[in-house]
């Protein structure tokens, strides 16, 4: 709580940090400082995601293993290794159950990551919704930059520059063996259905 600023009752304080959804200690840390606290995880395909957090560290570390090495502890059986980052992170019904044992699901939203991408007033209009805010942000703030491959954000007043993702968003993804592919989303699907039903929403990640 000495962390965060100072807010009225007339506003709402966001933090953002992603490991969150995935640290153990932070659903009750989050609880002890406030339990009517509303909670926002977006989401997307696990193998896409496993697929950009392994693009994304590659460009920092260009001598890692290959991406097919570290997902699995043996291939040819179908093992996934669940230790590594990249694949545990998208294992969203189990990093869930963490959650549900603090806060109850009217209070935690889930946004679809395609869908930022492809709608972003639409889910923005969703999370305005959640958090009781009249819909400010709409379809007119967004534009779609070619160049990046993502919607940017329109300032309010004419004058200023849009706000685009950074550098580190957009990259081409590494080129994966379609077979590996198929294979984690084998691995993925009874972890995705599990977390459809629990959260009442299919994301279609198939």
């Amino acid at each position: 709580r000495s962390l965060m600023p100072r807010t009225l009752d007339s506003q709402i304080t966001v933090e953002k940090t992603p490991s969150y959804f995935v640290t153990k200690e932070a659903p009750r840390r989050i609880f002890n400082m406030s339990r009517d606290t509303k909670l926002i995880v977006v989401v997307r395909n696990p193998v896409t995601r496993a697929i950009s957090d392994y693009t994304q560290t590659l460009s920092k570390k260009p001598d890692i293993p290959t991406f097919e090495g570290l997902s699995f502890r043996n291939r040819s059986l179908g093992l996934v290794d669940t230790s590594w980052n990249a694949i545990r992170i998208g294992m969203y019904a189990v990093h869930l159950e963490s959650w549900l044992q603090y806060f109850p699901l009217s209070q935690i939203h889930f946004v679809s990551g395609e869908k930022l991408i492809t709608d972003p007033a639409g889910e923005m209009g969703k999370v305005q919704d959640f958090l009781g805010i009249k819909r400010v942000i709409t379809d007119k703030h967004f534009y779609f930059n070619k160049t990046k491959g993502f919607p940017c954000l329109k300032k309010s007043d004419s004058s200023g520059l849009p706000r685009c993702l950074g550098k580190s968003k957009g990259r081409t993804h590494v080129q994966i063996d379609p077979e590996v592919i198929d294979q984690l989303r084998d691995f993925y699907r009874p972890y995705n259905i599990k977390f459809y039903e629990t959260v009442g929403q299919d994301f279609r990640w198939e």
